[in-house]
This record gives structure tokens, sequence and C-alpha cells, in this order.
């Protein structure tokens, strides 16, 4: 797997995927775009493989990001922080000389993608796609659509133990259709890292204290943010919420589905992803 050594000393490891050639008009030239891949927290660049698979039917160049302690990439105590991990993204673009690219970020994955343009701005990116992250997790009298009993005074042990159960929503089942394609077509279930793991325990509490509506309300790119009607961790309210009155931006509830929106309806998001990245 190929990989890159971050500014700081870390061995960030990616997949970098092209299509093979076609003439058909729906794999020209002119159609395909680069699509980056950020995997949410705990989770493998392998978890998109049901995503990349369709992406590269229709063209596209794919390349899935393992973040710093995720997937292959290096385990290590420093930087575990949304802020390095979203430069570790813009590291990723400026080593492979990408511009005018589609991000696409499931869960922290997502924030991370918020991070990077916060720091770096759009001049890399064309497009933004994020799927069931919500910009605040702590609910308070301006905020009602953040991690289910997440407030400002537990904010700050809430994930002590890693990622409560809320007892509500649809949770990841592994006998779902679409996780029994993923694992079908990688072979096994992706390599989930450990959710309290010492290496990532720390990015987990910095990214629930994390609050990117002021880089959600300016985002000057075109983006559609993605949720679960039934996500288990906070209300789908929260992309209508977000994208507010931000002309770039759309919304794009999916039914069905969870957290895992991706992987809890494969086909639904990825006609979204397609349509989007086209």
């Amino acid at each position: 797997m190929p990989s890159f050594t971050s500014t700081d000393g870390a061995r960030l490891a990616y997949t970098d995927t092209t299509p093979e050639t076609s003439t058909t008009p729906e794999t020209s030239t002119t159609a395909r775009r680069t699509v980056v891949l950020v995997a949410g927290y705990a989770m493998p660049a392998t978890g998109w493989a049901l995503q990349q698979d369709a992406l590269l039917a229709a063209g596209h160049r794919v390349v899935a990001f393992d973040r710093r302690s995720h997937g292959d990439s290096d385990d290590v105590l420093w930087g575990q922080r949304v802020a390095r991990h979203g430069a570790d993204l813009h590291e990723l673009l400026v080593h492979l000389d990408l511009r005018d690219v589609l991000l696409v970020g499931q869960s922290m994955g997502a924030s991370t993608i918020w991070a990077m343009v916060d720091l770096f701005g759009t001049t890399r990116v064309g497009r933004v796609l994020t799927i069931d992250q919500t910009p605040k997790l702590v609910n308070d009298d301006t905020w009602q659509h953040g991690f289910t009993g997440m407030t400002p005074e537990n904010s700050g042990t809430f994930f002590d133990d890693g990622i409560p159960d809320t007892g509500r929503g649809l949770r990841v089942d592994p006998e779902n259709p679409g996780v029994l394609r993923l694992i079908e077509r990688i072979g096994g279930f992706p390599a989930v890292r450990t959710p309290n793991a010492p290496e990532t325990v720390r990015l987990l509490r910095d990214h629930g204290l994390q609050d990117w509506r002021d880089v959600v309300a300016r985002l000057d790119v075109p983006f559609t943010m993605v949720a679960g009607r039934g996500s288990q961790l906070w209300p789908c309210s929260h992309a209508q919420a977000a994208v507010g009155t931000n002309p770039n931006g759309r919304v794009v509830v999916l039914e069905d589905a969870g957290h895992a929106t991706n992987l809890d309806q494969p086909d639904a998001f990825n006609e979204v992803l397609l349509g989007f990245a086209a």
C-alpha cells in the first residue's frame, strides 16, 4: 500500500486506483473526477470498497485515505486532533498533486474535511460530500442536533469509555445485506481499530468538542450532506440545520439507514454519490 510521511513524521497510507480505459460516454475523459474517500473513526480505507467499485465503473479515479492510527497508517500518539488530521488530508492532496477533487467523508472523516477546509481553503477542492456527521456534537441552547445525550456538562468525559450506546436508531448489523456484500468483496470484515485505544481516544474527545458550523456555512464549493434517517448517534435534522441558507449546499436523507449510511444502503448511497460526482 503506498504511503507518504507527514510533516510531523507519521507514515500515512492510501490507495490510488484508476479505472480501466474505456471509450463509453459514461467514462469519457471529461466525465472523470478524482474522488478522495476519508473513512470515519476507527474505520480503514477498505471499508469504502463498494463505493470504490461504483466510482471506478463510472470512470473516476479513487483515492482512499487511512488517517493516522487508522488502517495501514502508523500508530502514533501525537497529532491526535481533528485539525492535524485535516492537515494530513491536505498533505495527501499536495503529495499526489490533486486538484478539483471531490472529497467524501463519513462521520469523523467529514470533520477531517471541514478541518482541512478551515485551515487551507478549497484551492484543491471541487466538491464535498459528507455522510451522517453533525457539525456540532454538543447539544446546547443554540443547537439541538448533536450527539444524543451529550451536553456541555458531560462533554469532557462523554467519550471516556468509547462511543456510548444511545439506545436508538439503526445499529450496525453484521447480517445487513450491505455489510455482507462488503465482507464478501474484501474477504472479511474491515479491520476496525479499537475505538478507545490510547492512540485515538484523545482524538475522539477532541472530535466531540468541535463546532464546524461556520465552516459549513462558508463553504464556497458545491456540497452535499447525506444523513441516515435512522442514525443511532444524532437526528438527521442536523444536515438541513447545518446547510442553512448556503446556496452551495443540499441535503439528502436516506431511508432505512443509520450512521453507517453507505453500508446500510450502499446502492441508494452510490446513486447519490455518482450523481454528485458527475
